[in-house]
């Protein structure tokens, strides 16, 4: 007995002394839960970002090189009003798959979108639009639904504010995602700059590198963690039956349409996406070319994009609620008036003002941009806790909606005339906003935090 206990003395140090060598090294084996949803926001702002680098410079292309029978133009018009419609059922399937499947099932989409782009015709363009139509509902809605899920848990787990982290959040992933403009606007500056001869090599090998890029934004993301909506958990065998689908999916659609801060909402949604289509249909067409060529809409995209990425960035880092919203929007909606007033007044520019003037109003653009997002999203966070699928999916129906009116409107109204569509907008869904800002959301602000 006596030599045991002695071991066991003996043995009782080494015990103690390898526990306090591998508790280290399981606690750096093992992930901190505060420091992983900091790290899924940066996996989430980079991958949107590689993804999305080849999708928009893919998409400012697609009326100059597939100009027969209008194949690009038409192409974007049907993948507007594809993505309109599934964005009505995205809800469903983003609880159905979970935010982070439904995500990487919406890159796929975008996959198909570009390799189409590598043999261009009716036969693989449109079926490409219709598909990415429905990739682009479901990773949007899972997008929002993940980063507003990773924000709440974030704060609750600091005991942060919620509107504070919400912002900060949203304000570096849109600060990373308008990004997006600048690097896929410079490399395809980068590669086709030198294609003279009227040959095609320059743009197969663009999409060929833009396709590379979507395939590994798409890797970067399966690293994310998975974050199960609260839907999910309380009703794990959803959806049960067919019927209880329809009930669901009424309910996803029609529910937030009889809550009165979606519908004065809406307005600025529908604004959101008419100054976007505004920006790839009009004003590089009708401003930027006629005063800096062809050449120059690139350069005046890396502008828009530079500047929006830095307002989407320093508008997040001054969202803490409702209050910060509605000023950062205000900013934000004065700016845009005022530009579409001055090409309103004076459309065409000589001199040096022929240079400076379609940069500064791509600037001006592209920080209106930068402010509604992050607004927007953040706003659709802090108000809708209870269905924030639902939201989200609202949020698509009604951008998505307005991009395919301005792609199809375009070709048959003049540019004044859309000016004033975008005055009548920017006016109209501001005075909605107001209104929910300064009387509505007052009876509301005890179910808010």
């Amino acid at each position: 007995m006596d030599s045991a206990d002695s071991l066991r003395d003996e043995e009782a140090p080494l015990v103690v002394a390898a526990s306090a060598e591998a508790s280290p090294a399981a606690a750096a084996a093992a992930p901190s839960p505060r420091g992983s949803h900091v790290r899924d926001v940066h996996i989430l702002s980079c991958g949107f970002l590689l993804i999305f680098s080849a999708y928009g410079a893919a998409q400012n292309l697609e009326s100059t090189v597939n100009t027969t029978d209008n194949l690009g133009t038409i192409s974007l018009g049907i993948l507007y009003v594809s993505f309109t419609f599934f964005s009505l059922v995205a809800s469903l399937v983003v609880r159905a798959l979970g935010p982070k499947n439904a995500i990487l099932l919406g890159t796929s989409g975008y996959w198909l979108f570009i390799a189409a782009n590598l043999k261009p015709s009716w036969f693989t363009m449109v079926p490409a639009s219709l598909y990415l139509g429905f990739g682009a509902s479901i990773i949007w809605v899972g997008q929002g639904t993940y980063l507003t899920s990773t924000a709440r848990t974030h704060a609750k787990d600091l005991s942060l504010h919620e509107g504070t982290v919400i912002g900060a959040f949203n304000g570096e992933f849109w600060g990373t995602f308008a990004s997006h403009q600048v690097v896929g606007n410079l490399v395809s500056l980068a590669l086709l700059s030198e294609e003279t001869d009227g040959t095609s090599s320059g743009t197969t090998l663009l999409f060929i590198v833009f396709l590379c890029c979507t395939t590994f934004g798409t890797i970067l993301m399966c690293f994310l963690r998975k974050r199960d909506s609260r839907e999910e958990r309380a009703s794990p065998e959803y959806p049960a039956s067919f019927r209880s689908s329809l009930v669901s999916l009424s309910k996803s659609v029609i529910n937030p349409l009889f809550d009165v801060r979606m519908l004065l909402v809406i307005p600025l949604i529908a604004y959101s996406g008419l100054q976007q289509a505004f920006v790839w249909a009009e004003f590089t067409k009708d401003i930027v070319k006629p005063a800096l060529g062809e050449s120059g809409v690139a350069g005046s995209m890396v502008v828009y994009g530079v500047f929006d990425a830095i307002c989407s960035l320093t508008a997040g880092r001054l969202t803490s609620g409702l209050t910060s919203i509605t000023w950062i929007v205000s900013g934000g909606a004065l700016l845009q008036a005022s530009a579409f007033v001055w090409m309103l007044v004076k459309s065409s520019f000589s001199g040096v003002f022929q240079i400076i003037c379609p940069l500064v109003l791509a600037a001006i653009l592209g920080i209106g941009d930068g402010v509604l997002n992050t607004q927007l999203n953040a706003l659709l966070g802090l108000l809708f806790k209870s269905d924030t699928e639902g939201a989200f999916a609202q949020l698509k129906v009604w951008q998505s909606a307005s991009i395919a009116v301005i792609f199809f409107l375009s070709p048959y109204i003049s540019l004044q005339a859309m000016l004033w569509i975008m005055l009548a907008g920017v006016s109209l869904s501001f005075s909605g906003f107001m209104y929910l800002s300064l009387n509505v959301e007052k009876a509301f602000s005890r179910f808010r935090f």
